[in-house]
């Protein structure tokens, strides 16, 4: 199946791209806040995949919310940082706390369909309209505000989901890892934005695909940085940092986490900022003169 959705465009062939007070980097962290039923077979990790209910996998999961979310708020707000979330609506119903949280805090919130034991690639274009549309209003009928980005579960789509999403209203999507600056969709109706997320600076591959430590996460979060930090000199990159509670909520996870944050924010020209804002910013400055 060809590609109909982007060009192909290389980074070294495109205008310079420069960010808010000459940041060379813009940083967003993406907290992965989700719901998973008991009733059906959760996102299996390891090892029993297709058992209902599959304790092994919805408990591994439920530590994410009952306790390793808190202590990511905790150390964000001890570095003044402000995150995205992906979340699963059903959160806000289950777990409304959480949300309320998130709220008082100024995070950004962006749709993640209803729960992770339902992804798009699955459903009728019927079903999947009707997904996207309840995660929206759900998020929009707590938080006040309507979801400008997507995240799908899993990273999954159908052939139609970013029409439907550049028609229900959304500013960006980010389930296509392919660049480190934002890059404009083809859409039937309307204008979608691509904002860089991440599947290799992200604790699921990280920690249950490659099975590093988490000092070895804290490097490569920090050698990340440093890269797009030198390249942001000549034009402005974005790097993203997907987390899922349950992970990096741990406790022997959590203090590496600091520590890479930490390291980031004791350099000059960075942006620490959300999905919603480079996109903003990105479609006001930028589209344009790159699209």
């Amino acid at each position: 199946m060809d590609n109909r959705r982007f060009d192909y465009s290389p980074i070294v062939k495109r205008p310079i791209l420069k960010w808010p007070d000459n940041a060379r980097l813009a940083i967003w962290i993406i907290i992965n806040i989700e719901h998973f039923r008991l009733d059906k077979p959760a996102t299996s990790l390891m090892p029993f995949p297709g058992v209902v209910p599959d304790i092994f996998n919805y408990a591994w999961r439920d530590y994410g919310p009952r306790v390793g979310i808190w202590r990511i708020m905790e150390v964000l707000d001890r570095l003044g940082i402000r995150a995205s979330v992906a979340l699963n609506s059903d959160v806000c119903i289950h777990n409304p706390i959480i949300v309320d949280e998130g709220i008082k805090r100024k995070w950004e919130i962006l749709g993640h369909g209803v729960t992770n034991s339902q992804l798009l690639n699955h459903l009728s274009e019927e079903e999947e309209r009707a997904t996207i549309r309840e995660s929206m209003h759900t998020i929009y009928s707590v938080s006040g505000e309507r979801p400008q980005g997507w995240l799908g579960p899993a990273l999954a789509e159908t052939e139609r989901t970013l029409d439907i999403l550049a028609e229900e209203g959304f500013k960006y999507v980010c389930d296509w890892c392919n660049d480190d600056q934002p890059y404009s969709m083809k859409v039937e109706k309307g204008r979608l934005l691509s904002v860089p997320y991440s599947i290799e600076i992200n604790d699921i591959p990280t920690f249950l695909g490659f099975g590093c430590t988490p000092s070895v996460f804290q490097q490569m979060i920090c050698d990340q940085f440093d890269v797009l930090y030198e390249e942001g000199s000549q034009s402005g990159r974005v790097m993203a940092l997907g987390l899922h509670p349950f992970l990096i909520g741990q406790p022997f996870r959590i203090k590496y986490l600091e520590k890479a944050l930490q390291y980031m924010k004791e350099h000059q020209n960075v942006w620490f900022t959300t999905g919603a804002e480079i996109a903003k910013y990105f479609t006001e400055n930028h589209l344009k003169s790159v699209y």
